[in-house]
């Protein structure tokens, strides 16, 4: 089977919002890379629109700095949530881009999944 992922995944662990409109509920975050999030959610069946886009936050542990992102449902089993994040300010980006950069190890690692995230935009695979 060929590996199709280009983004790097690092374990992460935090509690994240969801909202969609005027539902909301709380998911923890299991790991993150630039490209998506994979989360637990603590409602099943999940309250939201799987066609919509979600509002994802969560606050960076031992700090006050809040990563707010849009991202869109890619795949549910269960409980486990793996999303695709649509949008996020770059603000947001600039401290997930430090985060994945603490712990993917390389810098040649981490320059690859940034080449790969500004190739998405030209890209029909979504």
């Amino acid at each position: 089977m060929k590996e199709r992922r280009r983004f790097s995944r690092i374990v992460y662990h935090a509690t994240a919002s969801l909202t969609q409109g005027d539902l909301h509920c709380t998911g923890q975050l299991k790991d993150v890379s630039l490209h998506g999030l994979l989360l637990t959610v603590s409602e099943t069946p999940l309250p939201f629109n799987g066609e919509l886009l979600i509002d994802v936050a969560f606050t960076l542990p031992g700090s006050e700095i809040e990563l707010t992102m849009t991202a869109q449902i890619v795949e549910q089993i269960g409980a486990l949530l793996r999303m695709r994040i649509d949008h996020i300010d770059i603000e947001s980006l600039s401290h997930l881009k430090r985060l994945v950069e603490l712990n993917v190890g390389t810098d040649e690692l981490l320059h690859r999944n940034l080449e790969h995230l500004s190739d998405i935009g030209d890209e029909e695979h979504f």
